[in-house]
Formats: C-alpha cells, structure tokens, sequence
C-alpha cells in the first residue's frame, strides 16, 4: 500500500509520520505539497499534526482550501482512505469529511502530555483489531475540544462512528480523565463511509521503542488490513 502524507506550511509532525510508516511499518509514503494537484497513486492519503497557515483564522479553515484538498476530498468520495491527525483532524473536519468540530480546549490553554484512549468502534479498521483497554498516546493542542449537535452525536454512537474515547489507564471513561472538554470524551470518530478517520491525539509520536513507547504503533499498524 502506498502512504501519502499532506504536508502544509505549518505542519511540523509530517517527517514523524513519514517515518512512522516507511521505518517503523515498511510502506512506501510520499510527501504530497498543499499545492500540489496529484496524489501520485496513492492508496492512503494523511493529513499529520502542526498548525497550518499559523492556525489563522481558525485551525484548519486554511489548509482546508489548500489546491491538495480537492484531490482529498475527491479520494475520499472515491472511497479512499484519508486520515486527519491533530490538526489533520481539524482540517478534515473543516472540509466536512468527518462530522463536528474542535474547538478550544475548556483549559483555554495548549495541552501537550500523554493521555489514555480506549478504542470504541468495532467495525473500522482503524480500531477494529485493537483489543486492549488503554492505550498511552501523546496530545498536543490547543483546540482539541470535540463537539457536534445532540443529533449528530446520537448518529455517531448509533451507528459506531465513534473512534476512541479518552480515558484512564485502566480503560475507565471518566470526566477526569478528558483532557480538553470533549464532548462524551470523543478523541476521534470517522465518516458514515468509514474510510475518513479523524483523532487528536499523535499516535506518530508513540510508535519506535526508542521513545519508550510504542503503543501508537499498535494503532497504526491496523491501517495494513485494509491490504488484507
């Protein structure tokens, strides 16, 4: 499978994915330019973390229009995968590929420490195979705060849209254990399609044993089924 990653003036997680998966996983990956207008054949298209455009005017609003982002859109009305991380999140949120919305942190300040996610949806490939309560990933952000209207919420947890839920690290899903206010501790939800996946946390940053955590990659390595 052949890996493309979005990069954006801004984005400042793109080398870590592209390792992620070139190193880590053994796929081929590409960097794709904001204005660039062919995916190069890509099969799996992924929007990383940073702060496109400086995060002017609203994180994501930018990026959104980037000349790439037709191509994305269109692969992913195609079917295709896309996956939004962090501010890839945003983005994809922004261009409606993924319901709701992130907006500031309740804090009202930028969170950057590990957090526990416990995989919700169990017919995604993303989270599927995942059969561990907890799994330890990084956040860093600002405006990681989920929210969407009561129906759009009820549509996600009815149809098992809902990706991960924050929680501690026993599994529990408690308000304690939301790091940024985040509606029902929504960390990521994915499309009616289930091929456009949206998250907050980096699970890019937790995947070499190098780094003394390598739970990320657990999740990551779920993207190879699709090749099953």
């Amino acid at each position: 499978m052949k890996f493309g990653v979005v990069v954006f003036p801004g984005s400042n997680c793109d080398d870590d994915t592209v390792y992620t998966l070139r190193v880590n996983l053994g796929q081929e990956v590409v960097k794709l330019w904001h204005k660039d207008h062919d995916l190069q054949g890509c099969d799996f298209v992924i929007l990383p973390g940073g702060f496109s455009y400086g995060d002017y005017l609203r994180t994501g609003a930018i990026a959104r229009f980037s000349p790439i982002m037709n191509e994305v859109i269109a692969h992913a009305q195609r079917g295709g995968y896309v996956m939004g991380i962090c501010n890839g999140f945003q983005i994809v949120a922004e261009a409606g590929l993924v319901p709701g919305v992130l907006l500031r942190n309740s804090s009202q300040r930028y969170i950057c420490r590990n957090i526990y996610l416990n995989p919700q949806s169990k017919s995604t490939i993303l989270t599927g195979g995942l059969d561990r309560p907890a799994y330890k990933i990084p956040i860093a952000h600002g405006d990681g705060r989920y929210f969407a209207d009561e129906d759009t919420l009820k549509s996600l947890n009815d149809n098992d849209r809902v990706l991960f839920r924050y929680c501690d690290e026993n599994g529990l899903i408690t308000e304690a254990a939301n790091p940024n206010g985040s509606l029902e501790n929504i960390a990521g939800v994915t499309n009616a399609g289930k091929n456009v996946f949206g998250m907050m946390p980096h699970p890019e940053r937790a995947s070499d044993p190098a780094l003394g955590n390598a739970d990320g990659r657990f999740i990551l390595e779920q993207l190879l089924t699709v090749m099953a």
